[in-house]
């Protein structure tokens, strides 16, 4: 299963995002494929924007540095296509907010 959390307070400070779906073999799950697709679009959008907004690493954990207009749209975006995804496969993929 994809876990995936979300650090909050005032505002979104962290998503982490771990594990395999398990849908299918790695390589073949349209789910994990679906959330790299969701993950690295966003982190590439909002690079463009200020390389100074977010800190990221491979493992996925993002780290959200400066929120503005634009950057938080991009991350509720990001969230909310996750939540979409959750929906429609809720034994592979699962999100909590902390």
């Amino acid at each position: 299963m994809i876990k995936v959390n979300i650090k909050e307070k005032d505002v979104i400070e962290e998503i982490t995002i771990k594990g395999h779906s398990g849908y299918e073999e790695i390589g073949k799950d349209i789910i994990c494929a679906s959330v790299s697709s969701i993950v690295i679009t966003t982190i590439n959008a909002i690079i463009r924007i200020d390389e100074e907004a977010i800190n990221y690493d491979e493992s996925v954990i993002i780290k959200i540095l400066k929120h503005n207009e634009i950057i938080d749209k991009l991350i509720f975006n990001l969230i909310d296509l996750l939540k979409e995804l959750e929906k429609q496969y809720p034994k592979y993929i699962k999100i909590r907010r902390c």
